[in-house]
């Protein structure tokens, strides 16, 4: 295969990995969490992040950074749904970085050395390519899940009056979103390389399943828990789906657009109230709301994959070198 021919492979990945990244990513400000990129994981702690990928040489390529809690540093943002929206828009821009540092170590890979003085630029996702890419995901996420099902649950209200209804209309359209949803997300699982991104999410979820254990981060510790848990972003998102039912149907809007704009404009107040709902149902699991996270934990069947040993690697070096970072900036972790 061309070397062309394998970077457009690697940015092909590395843009289907960015419309799944809030299905990759998990965890809050006062917890450990982290992220599957391409042949790799990122770690985060309060006040550190890192990641850890593997090249085909079988070398590992890490990186680590300190990071401000927004929490700190503006008390507004710690308020409850303001946290939640603050927190996932860091989460999704670190989130972001990690997926580009991983997929420009691919990409390094595939390129021969050249000389120091030679003035030729080696190949990586630059800033305006990682800006194209945004604006694409952003473009595919409103069109899929907001314009897509709007439009098809106002032509079966045309079609039967009983589609007409308040309640009617917006369950229907929130159930083709989220059929949408579980098609991509199933249909992207059958590539590949999707399906390794797929294992070093299991080894992301087993390695801080061991982590607020206080098991020994090895491999042979880590591989014994689930690749199932409940601050995933796989079940965020389907929060944000069943929530997002309740929501609409409390705003009597009846014209398309109106309905479109306001489902744009809702995005972060629902995102906000679907945290909460999380943090709630992961502290008490018996709980209403842990009934309706559970769609999202049964949908990690699909979005989380049992790793092998190398991949759990990735996973304990990246946490490693996140704590490290954590305890010189002297951090105070809570363990849920």
């Amino acid at each position: 295969m061309s070397l062309f021919r394998k970077s457009l492979r690697t940015w092909w990945h590395f843009l289907v990995a960015v419309q799944l990244l809030p299905a990759l990513e998990g965890g809050e400000e006062t917890l450990v969490g982290g992220q599957a990129v391409l042949e790799g994981v990122m770690m985060r702690s309060p006040h550190a992040w890192a990641i850890a990928c593997r090249k085909p040489s079988g070398e590992i390529s890490t990186h680590s950074e300190p990071l401000e809690r927004l929490s700190e540093k503006h008390k507004w943002m710690g308020w409850p749904v303001v946290r939640g929206v603050m927190t996932l828009g860091h989460a999704m821009t670190l989130g972001f970085r990690a997926l580009r540092f991983s997929a420009n170590v691919a990409l390094d890979e595939l390129q021969p050395e050249k000389p120091k003085d030679s003035g030729q630029k080696k190949l990586e996702i630059s800033g305006w390519m990682a800006a194209i890419n945004i604006i694409i995901s952003v473009g595919f996420f409103i069109f899929m899940y907001k314009f897509i099902p709007l439009v098809a649950a106002t032509e079966l209200k045309r079609v039967n009056p009983i589609f007409s209804g308040q309640i009617m209309f917006n369950l229907v359209d929130g159930v083709i979103r989220l059929l949408l949803f579980l098609l991509f997300i199933w249909g992207v699982s059958l590539l590949p390389d999707i399906r390794r991104v797929y294992e070093y999410h299991g080894a992301e979820h087993k390695t801080v399943f061991a982590f607020e254990n206080r098991d020994a981060m090895e491999t042979s510790a880590v591989q014994r828990y689930s690749t199932f848990h409940p601050r995933c972003g796989t079940s965020f998102l389907m929060t944000v789906m069943i929530i997002s039912i309740a929501v609409y149907t409390l705003f009597p809007v009846t014209t398309f657009w109106a309905r479109f704009a306001l489902r744009i404009a809702l995005l972060p107040l629902i995102a906000g109230l679907s945290y909460e709902i999380i943090r709630f149902a992961a502290k008490h699991r018996g709980s209403l709301f842990a009934v309706i996270t559970a769609p999202g934990l049964w949908m990690q069947r699909v979005t989380t994959k049992p790793p092998t040993d190398p991949q759990a690697q990735c996973a304990i070096d990246a946490l490693n070198l996140a704590m490290s970072l954590e305890e010189q900036h002297g951090g105070e972790l809570v363990i849920a």
